[in-house]
């Protein structure tokens, strides 16, 4: 099934379940208008900056971040109500991660805000499996050639984030501005920070 097709008949199916609820009174247009408002406004880059930036400064919530990502990020009020699993998976010197979802366009939103539009693009789920150095170097990140690229492949049930590497110079740097350093291409591993 084309991806084209996919988001098609999701949509048909999302519409006519929208529908259905405004038929038999569960909640209008204007209710669902809002419930998704209100989840986006709080659907930010900034949130997985967040979670990065204390990884960085907490080496305890930093092993529990990569045990268990879901409890993790609940425990900075992130994830509520998300019935994903996150699995977050961390860069180092030897290891590059980057995610993608080769089916659709799975993406812990809440975390990382709306997906770009090349996150979801056709070339670019079906090329980065395949040629991940070469993808990443259009993104401008040239990666040694010693360096090993894992691509890690979201799905309904799991969500991934990176963990990118922590910048050189920045031991004295407090949470915040740790924070402010991380990107939502970095969270996703189309950059390094």
């Amino acid at each position: 099934m084309s991806g084209d097709h996919a988001d098609a008949l999701i949509s048909r199916r999302v519409r006519r379940l929208e529908s259905l609820l405004e038929e038999r009174g569960v909640l209008s247009g204007g209710d669902l208008d809002e419930v998704i408002d209100a989840f986006l406004s709080s659907a930010a880059p900034a949130n997985g900056a967040r979670v990065v930036a204390r990884a960085w400064t907490d080496p305890a919530y930093k092993s529990r971040l990569l045990a268990d990502g879901t409890a993790a990020v609940r425990e900075l009020g992130f994830m509520e109500g998300g019935f994903q699993r996150l699995r977050v998976v961390e860069n180092t010197e030897a290891t590059h991660n980057v995610i993608v979802c080769t089916l659709c366009s799975c993406y812990p939103l809440r975390l990382l805000g709306p997906s770009p539009s090349w996150y979801k693009s056709e070339a670019y789920r079906s090329r980065v499996v395949r040629e991940p150095r070469a993808v990443l170097a259009e993104f401008g990140l040239d990666l040694p050639t010693s360096t090993e690229i894992t691509v890690w492949d979201s799905s309904a049930e799991t969500r991934y984030m990176v963990l990118p590497r922590r910048p050189s110079g920045t031991s004295s740097s407090q949470e915040a501005e740790l924070a402010a350093l991380v990107t939502r291409n970095a969270l996703i591993g189309t950059a390094e920070v």
